[in-house]
């Protein structure tokens, strides 16, 4: 259940001024229509995190215990630096083939969006370091749902009230925790 909820509010903290919420505010101005851009959020997340999930559980499984345990260290530490570092969406990511339709467009540039994203990254970190990808996928597909829905409802009028630096630095700080457990071997065995 760890692995779940810290995935959850690690994803969720961190996905908060990501470009990928930005693009959920694009496309949300852009077609106003949301039950088919948060279908497209979700089928995106899901294929997209279970690909980085695997990859972490592979990570587990081929890198010896010592090794491990800096790389997994380090990540963490890179994560904690790479979330205090604000997003910008690239248009080009806004600009998909009208003939994909609203589902599809979302779909498309919220995994392009994603491939080589923090929430990606800390997907492969967080499914090595706890050995089990299910329910760190999970958590980091509910993270994203829960800072990407309210940006596709409620848009613009969202974005000016939540407090992005005090979220970064929270997600921040716990991924730099993460990162020192890890180091210092008090992590779970994997």
């Amino acid at each position: 259940m760890e692995s779940l909820f810290v995935s959850t509010g690690v994803v969720a903290l961190a996905e908060i001024g990501d470009k990928t919420q930005l693009l959920a505010f694009i496309l949300a101005a852009r077609f106003r229509k949301p039950v088919p851009i948060v279908a497209g959020i979700l089928c995106a997340t899901i294929v997209n995190h279970a690909l980085a999930g695997a990859a972490g559980a592979w990570v587990a499984s081929a890198v010896g215990p010592d090794i491990l345990r800096w790389v997994l260290g380090g990540s963490f530490l890179a994560m904690a630096v790479w979330t205090l570092i604000p997003d910008e969406i690239e248009e080009d990511e806004t600009k998909v083939a009208q003939r994909l339709g609203v589902f599809g467009a979302t779909l498309v540039t919220f995994f392009l969006a994603e491939m080589g994203d923090k929430t990606q990254i800390a997907t492969v970190a967080l499914a090595t370091h706890y050995a089990d990808a299910v329910p760190v996928v999970a958590g980091t597909t509910l993270g994203m749902l829960i800072a990407d829905v309210p940006a596709v409802f409620a848009g613009d009028r969202l974005s000016g009230r939540i407090p992005m630096k005090l979220a970064h630095g929270i997600a921040a700080a716990i991924f730099a925790l993460l990162g020192i457990v890890t180091l210092l071997g008090f992590a779970p065995a994997v």
